[in-house]
């Protein structure tokens, strides 16, 4: 099995270099792939703030590649219920956080009032505990 870095995904999705693009695509087809979940979320901050990609576009890159039959992704269903966070509106990271506690911890605690507003509804994401920083 084989580990992808952030920037073989990145050549797959972007081809912004053509050559290591097609290295990279006949890697994916090459057998058992893995892809960590730090790779993932260091894959969705590229494309959003290095490629420009918006929500929609990244949301659906992200679930294109983890279709993939050969590929296994570290703690699988963390980085579904983070997607689903996700596309309700959530960063990304935050998403992936708040997930990564579940069962473990009862609360999340934050100073980040719209991380806190946003993850309100998202259902079997921890909760979110607002530190109050005001006397």
């Amino acid at each position: 099995m084989i580990a992808l870095d952030t920037n073989v995904l990145v050549r797959v999705l972007t081809r912004d270099d053509p050559v290591q693009a097609d290295l990279a695509a006949d890697l994916m087809k090459s057998g058992d792939l893995f892809i960590c979940k730090t790779v993932l979320l260091e894959l969705e901050w590229v494309l959003r703030f290095a490629y420009g990609f918006d929500r929609a576009a990244i949301h659906g890159a992200i679930v294109r590649l983890l279709g993939l039959p050969a590929l296994q992704v570290e703690d699988e269903n963390t980085i579904a219920d983070a997607l689903r966070g996700y596309e309700a509106g959530m960063d990304f990271a935050e998403a992936l956080h708040l997930f990564s506690c579940v069962p473990t911890v009862t609360a999340f605690a934050t100073f980040d009032q719209a991380l806190a507003k946003k993850a309100t509804g998202v259902e079997g994401a921890v909760r979110v505990h607002l530190v109050d920083a005001r006397p």
